[in-house]
Formats: C-alpha cells, structure tokens, sequence
C-alpha cells in the first residue's frame, strides 16, 4: 500500500501513470469481502486528500466520479475473481481502465462548462473532454494511454506474482475438487 501510495504523488511518474488502477481491480480479485473495498478505497482517500492540500484545492464533488470508476475496477476484479486465467484478468484491469477513463472524462465535460467554456453540453464538448481536455493541461488521451499502460504493468505485475505463488498442491486440489462429482444429500 505504501508503494501504491507514492506512485500516485506529483511527478515521480508520469501523469495518471499509477498502480492505483491495478490495484484497486486485483483488491477486488484477491482481497476478502470487506478488505477488497475498504483498503484501496481507504489508501485513495488519504492521498487524494494529501494530493489536495498539495496542489492548494478543496475536494470537489466531480472527484466522487473517480471513486465511481475504482468502485467499478474493484466490483470487475470481484466478478472475475482468482480462479480467472492470468490473460482474463489482464484484460479485466484493462476493461476496467476503459470504463474509468469513461466515467471520469464524462464526469469532467459534465461539471466542466459551470467553470470551464471548453466544454461545451453537446457531442463536440464530450469527444473534446476524450481527447483534448482543457488547456494548460496535457491531453486526455495522453492520460488515457498511461493510466492503460500502467493499468495493464501493474496488474501484470500483481496477477503474475500471485500466479507464480500459488503452490502446486493448490493447484492439484483445485483440479481434483473439479474432477470430483457433486454430492447427492442422503
């Protein structure tokens, strides 16, 4: 959690290049019930408060979308959970990302034209929030493409590892439970 943590403070990586993505989708996969939500949720709370007293602003409430889009990650890894195959999951992280980008670009046309003429309440004004984004900033896609590379890396990552560390006795107790045919009651 640390190292997610200071993945996602200004500058030691590139805009929206994070492993909070990944993580937030494998805490679905592989945490319990209740630790699959609290933990990243929490962890994303805590630095998005210390990265709003870094840059001067108050939270905003079009920053709840964002959450929208880590509670959708987490709900996917859920869906899939870790029986998946490695290439599902990546491509779940990766679904999830998508979606993010989505819901929070969205979001950001939609509350944007109170404070920002870019934006514009019509088809024009969404593809400009997808793409271009408002000035003095870089491009959304330029976003989307890292927060998409680092999605599918970490989740690479965090999938591999916990597939390289699951035991081979796991595994054959797995295969023999599916092998066994279901109990009929007596």
């Amino acid at each position: 959690m640390l190292v997610f943590a200071c993945t996602r403070w200004p500058g030691l990586m590139p805009p929206n290049f994070s492993a909070a993505y990944a993580l937030t989708f494998c805490a679905g996969v592989y945490f319990g019930k209740r630790m699959a939500w609290f933990l990243p949720l929490s962890v994303l709370l805590f630095t998005d408060g210390a990265l709003n007293i870094h840059y001067g602003q108050p939270f905003r409430p079009y920053q709840l979308f964002t959450y929208v889009g880590y509670i959708g990650l987490i709900g996917i890894g859920r869906c899939l959970g870790p029986n998946a195959s490695a290439p599902k999951l990546l491509m779940g992280s990766l679904f999830g990302a998508i979606l993010f980008y989505l819901v929070t670009n969205t979001a950001a046309w939609f509350f944007n034209p109170f404070r920002n003429p870019e934006y514009t309440r019509d088809l024009m004004g969404w593809i400009i929030a997808l793409t271009k984004g408002t000035a003095n900033w870089p491009d959304t896609w330029v976003f989307f493409r890292n927060t998409l590379t680092s999605s599918g890396l970490f989740t690479a990552l965090f999938v591999g590892t916990m597939k390289l560390a699951e035991s081979p006795e796991e595994e054959e107790s797995l295969d023999t439970e599916a092998e066994r045919p279901a109990e009929t009651p007596a």
